[in-house]
């Protein structure tokens, strides 16, 4: 799978998410959708972009989610 695809599904998550007023909960909550609906393949490629801090196109708070829940 083409990374840029993951990137947009990963942001689609975040935007559902956007509108939770605890932000913290929200991030675990992204982390717990990639978790239980992403192949582990795609997860690595996922935290392997935001390791890499190449993640621009990557929304922040999605980034951050990965960071540190993934």
């Amino acid at each position: 799978m083409k990374i840029d695809h993951l990137i947009v599904m990963a942001n689609q998550i975040g935007d559902f998410f956007k509108s939770y007023p605890d932000q913290d909960y929200a991030q675990k909550e992204i982390a717990t959708h990639l978790r239980k609906f992403w192949a582990p393949d795609m997860r690595e490629l996922i935290k392997d972009l935001v390791e890499s801090k190449k993640s621009n196109d990557l929304h922040s708070d999605v980034a951050e989610a990965i960071r540190k829940y993934l």
